[in-house]
């Protein structure tokens, strides 16, 4: 059944949204005022960093404050897109998540869940639920509110279900502690949707009348919300792994990620998450102890290859990606801190290919864009991007790199990121944008297929090639490290033979604490979990 306009549009702008507000171009902490530094790489170490002191024996009580990066305007998992960039450490603490991704280990583990097992050919997932667990209103997270929860965030056109919907063909329970989940084709990767939104399952309670209500079986439930100014989760005493440590939980959202790492250094924030590069390039300088993660695609360009648009001519695309240089980028604008370049995934990746990504050179890209000129390409192109002051200084850099080779670009810089959501993901009215896929070490294929399947709502520039969308079938189903790399490597190579994006770069994302902050979990998407948090004195 072919979705509607208005279905199509909700879940675009959803993921829009999270596009924009992951992409490390949306900070104003960025911009060099004219400095310009080269790039360092290889000074980061991802995962668990810093020095952690011993706390010894966790104490009780205490509300723990995170100056958090994006603010959950909601609590429903169906409509906040739940990344720790968006406010889904806080959907998180409320719902928990049936899986959970260890990040040292490179793996998911169950967690609400006992158990997580799939058939030989990867098209069954058969979940087995702890015993005894129960939502905060005392109603069991038994196998049928599962299903009826995952029903429930489809209907309601959760950011997932764009994944979801063409690949599950069925969702049953067949006791109260077991649910099976029969895939029309192979998905090896598919616990990480049970890490992530869909598996934020949340109670029947919470959507029986029109008015929902964050109701789920986390460490903590709603206590208070001010728009824009804090919100307060209390302890959920009768939590399945024991009542928290903590009282609460205290969320706001500084502006700047300058002011999230200076609270966190003068004690008026106990943890934060920043993504801006120059501050978490001090942050992690002045060793602090957190969970750092790296994302691909976290620095791009945007190509509309619609018919009609310059993007449409595969020789305009590709003169694009010859002319932008990722370092002089990085060098402008975040002042050498950021991780520029064209690979998919960076070479601090374990994900990193071989293949060799295009490359810059001017003098082909000129020729090429000679080439469309004499068939009647009048070389004009607008770049849209925000009105912030580093999206102003990537605004000037990249005009004149594309106008170095020939291009005449015009600047469309638009305040409102609803304004550039409804542009770019709704009307399709842009030629080039800034934005970010955040391409995670845990599951390449979930955003890959989001960007780069021709079918998806989350695929903005009209993207549309079915090798690449074979690759991506490929992908989902690739059951072991060596398979899924061999794909990659093929998508890499397509991705420079085709040039479906312009990749400038890679970003790091940091949740840090304060060296009194103990037993805070990493998981998916970079979210953290809060249930054995505590703070020693």
């Amino acid at each position: 059944m072919k979705r509607t306009p208005r279905v199509r549009a909700r879940l675009a702008a959803v993921l829009a949204a999270a596009a924009l507000i992951t992409s490390a171009c949306a900070s104003p902490d960025d911009g060099t005022g004219g400095k310009e530094q080269k790039t360092e790489r290889g000074r980061y170490t991802f995962g668990s960093i810093g020095e952690q002191p011993k706390g010894g024996t966790p104490v009780r009580g205490g509300t723990l404050r995170f100056a958090d990066y994006g603010e959950a305007r909601s609590l429903s998992p169906a409509v906040t897109f739940a990344t720790g960039a968006s406010g889904g450490s806080a959907l998180a603490a409320v719902y928990d998540v049936l899986m959970r991704y260890d990040t040292a280990a490179n793996k998911y583990e169950p967690w609400l869940a006992e158990s997580l097992e799939s058939s030989a050919d990867l098209k069954t997932w058969t979940l087995k639920l702890r015993d005894g667990v129960d939502f905060s209103d005392g109603t069991p997270l038994d196998a049928d509110a599962v299903v009826a929860g995952i029903a429930w965030y489809q209907k309601n056109k959760g950011a997932d279900t764009a994944l979801l919907a063409p690949n599950l063909a069925k969702t049953e329970a067949t006791d109260e502690r077991t649910v099976v989940f029969t895939l029309r084709s192979p998905w090896a990767t598919f616990p990480a949707m049970l890490a992530q939104a869909p598996g934020m399952i949340v109670a029947p309670s919470a959507y029986a009348t029109k008015t929902f209500r964050p109701i789920g079986a986390g460490p903590f439930t709603l206590g208070s919300y001010a728009p824009q100014e804090e919100m307060v989760l209390k302890a959920n005493k009768k939590y399945w792994k024991g009542a928290p440590h903590l009282d609460a939980l205290r969320f706001t959202w500084p502006q700047a990620d300058r002011a999230k790492l200076e609270a966190l250094n003068d004690g008026t924030a106990d943890v934060t998450y920043m993504r801006s590069p120059d501050v978490v390039d001090d942050a992690v300088k002045e060793g602090h102890p957190g969970e750092l993660t790296l994302t691909g695609l976290g620095n791009m360009i945007t190509i509309n290859t619609r018919s009609g648009r310059p993007g449409s001519d595969l020789r305009v695309r590709k003169a694009m990606a010859l002319a932008l240089d990722p370092k002089l980028d990085t060098e402008r604008a975040y002042d050498g801190k950021g991780l520029p370049g064209q690979e998919i995934f960076p070479p601090e990746s374990r994900l990193h290919s071989k293949t060799q990504p295009l490359g810059i050179d001017l003098e082909q890209a000129k020729k090429l864009l000679a080439e469309a000129r004499k068939d009647g390409y009048d070389g004009k192109l607008t770049y849209m991007d925000g009105t912030d002051p580093v999206s102003r200084s990537k605004a000037v850099v990249t005009k004149a790199m594309l106008e170095r080779v020939g291009f005449e670009v015009r600047l469309d810089m638009v305040p409102s990121i609803a304004d550039r959501v409804a542009k770019t993901y709704v009307d399709h009215d842009f030629d080039i944008s800034r934005g970010a896929a955040s391409i995670s070490e845990s599951d390449p294929y979930h955003r890959l297929q989001s960007v780069l399947n021709s079918e998806s709502y989350g695929n903005p520039g009209g993207y549309a090639n079915k090798k690449m969308d074979a690759l991506l079938v490929e992908l989902r189903a690739a059951g072991s490290d060596a398979e899924t790399q061999r794909i990659l490597d093929d998508v890499q190579t397509l991705f420079n033979e085709d040039v479906p994006l312009v990749n400038l770069g890679a970003s790091a994302g940091f949740t840090a604490w304060g060296k009194n902050v103990h037993g805070i979990v990493p998981t998916d998407e970079y979210m953290a979990l809060f249930g054995e948090a505590w703070i020693s004195e």
